[in-house]
């Protein structure tokens, strides 16, 4: 079973060699062409605690690792808060599934705890020497999570791109004091789509090129083996209300995901793939509607003003992980998708067929909503349920309202919760009626004071380290700035 290039299926490969290399060396994604032909038990899988899943959907996906089980032990085992890893909780009349519950309070920790496990494996399959050089662009989750997997993993070595006040005083915070002999974190002037850019452009540019001592490799969600961990809770959910009676096996359950870069969501996609009964997977957007837009007219167009919103990690107008799934549903035409993705390059935009419209339409239904909205919503669910939403999670409440409102059935909503509340306090205390002030550590003491959810321990300690990373550079550097630090002896 070989991975194969979005763009050029000549470009096929083991799932070892694309974990390793991240992207394809025409810029595209590596991706499998039939999920559905696995051979995949995925009803006992849901016998398994949330570990043996993982490793089972891995197994599937990733046939080249040896070991899976212990990797899976390797990258989760004592480092959540529960070894659900991903608890689902009921609020009100839908379930919020619990994705922050790692090490750094956010979604990507359950597949950035594994994914450095994932390269130093493939490295020792792929018999390689160097050091395997991570690039990350991240909008606020992910290059904390990225930071804290890597972190002093050997032979591995990692550079994570955020946006120039691009993210929230604590997500900054959680990257610019990040420990670790190995990392190193940068800002980039512009917005996310602008380090993302830069990110693939420098792998472009790099490859066939040798640098010194060492290979480059991704931690974005355009990397499989970031990807590939994150069907697993999805299958935790379906379980839990198996298990708890809310659904007799077989019944579809209905997901809410807020997405910016495409990758939560299609893990969702992947799964119903896989055969878990998955009913609509409804993405949920800010006001950087993009991809609403796009599921409603299939026209996806970037040429639209960015909005710096509440929900940070989704102001995003180039979702990557998009073209993993117009390539699936294009029936993998290689050639059909790599035209769109030089249409968007070229011209911004780009106008998928009416009947990969139609594909999409039967599986995905989008919905957006504004600060205003999710700061209502936090608002509303406070003083209703006494449960605490961080703006992205608000924005996938709100969107699952107005799925439900013209929903055809009863099966349970999910709503995937990202983050936790305390990463952005000050939008948190706003939507509580409260002045955040200018400290948001003092805006996370006032918020427990006020609501007593606890504030995670990872984030509590936040305000006593220094801080270690300065750098801000254009996005025209960033080239120049891997290549130099990629010669560097000591970090």
């Amino acid at each position: 079973m070989m991975y194969q290039s979005t763009r050029d299926h000549r470009l096929h490969t083991t799932s070892t060699h694309a974990v390793l290399e991240g992207i394809a060396a025409d810029g595209g994604l590596y991706m499998l062409d039939d999920l559905t032909a696995l051979d995949f038990d995925w009803r006992s899988v849901l016998e398994q605690d949330a570990m043996g899943m993982s490793a089972r959907i891995l197994e599937a996906l990733l046939p080249d690792f040896q070991n899976m089980e212990e990797l899976v032990r390797q990258g989760y085992a004592g480092k959540f808060e529960t070894d659900e890893l991903t608890p689902l909780v009921g609020v009100g009349d839908r379930y919020v599934l619990e994705l922050f519950r790692g090490p750094t309070s956010a979604f990507k920790d359950v597949a950035l705890s594994l994914l450095p496990r994932l390269i130093t494996a493939a490295r020792d399959a792929e018999g390689i020497q160097e050091d395997i050089l991570i690039l990350t662009a991240t909008s606020g989750d992910t290059g904390k999570a990225a930071l804290e997997g890597f972190r002093d993993v050997p032979g591995t070595r990692i550079i994570v791109f955020y946006p120039h006040n691009g993210v929230s005083a604590v997500q900054q915070a959680q990257m610019t004091t990040q420990a670790g002999s190995n990392v190193c974190v940068c800002a980039v002037e512009g917005n996310f789509d602008d380090a993302q850019t830069g990110v693939k452009d420098i792998f472009a540019a790099c490859k066939g090129k040798e640098l010194p001592g060492v290979r480059l490799s991704s931690a974005n969600s355009i990397n499989i083996g970031r990807l590939a961990p994150q069907i697993m809770y999805y299958f935790k959910a379906y379980a839990d209300l198996l298990h708890s009676g809310r659904i007799k096996l077989g019944h579809p359950v209905h997901f809410v995901v807020p997405t910016g870069n495409f990758g939560d969501i299609l893990a969702g996609y992947f799964a119903k793939l896989l055969g878990l009964p998955v009913g609509r997977l409804v993405c949920a957007a800010n006001a950087n509607n993009v991809l609403t837009d796009f599921i409603a007219t299939g026209v996806y167009d970037k040429h639209r003003p960015f909005h710096k919103t509440t929900s940070p990690s989704m102001d995003i107008l180039v979702s990557s992980n998009l073209e993993r799934l117009l390539y699936l549903l294009s029936g993998c035409d290689n050639e059909y998708v790599a035209s769109l993705m030089n249409q968007l390059r070229k011209e911004g935009r780009y106008q998928v067929s009416q009947e990969i419209l139609g594909r999409l339409q039967a599986d995905f239904t989008g919905g957006c909503c504004t600060d205003h909205q999710a700061e209502q919503t936090i608002r509303q669910v406070w003083r209703q349920h006494g449960y605490l939403l961080d703006p992205h999670t608000a924005v996938a409440w709100e969107v699952s309202r107005q799925f439900m409102e013209s929903r055809q059935d009863n099966a349970p909503v999910v709503v995937l919760s990202t983050a936790s509340p305390y990463k952005f306090p000050a939008a948190v205390l706003t939507a509580l009626d409260e002045v955040p002030g200018e400290d948001e550590f003092a805006m996370m003491d006032r918020l427990q004071a006020l609501t007593g959810v606890p504030v995670p321990k990872n984030l509590a300690g936040l305000r006593q380290l220094p801080v270690r990373h300065r750098d801000v550079i254009g996005r025209q550097e960033m080239l120049d700035y891997v290549l130099r630090k990629a010669g560097e002896q000591v970090w």
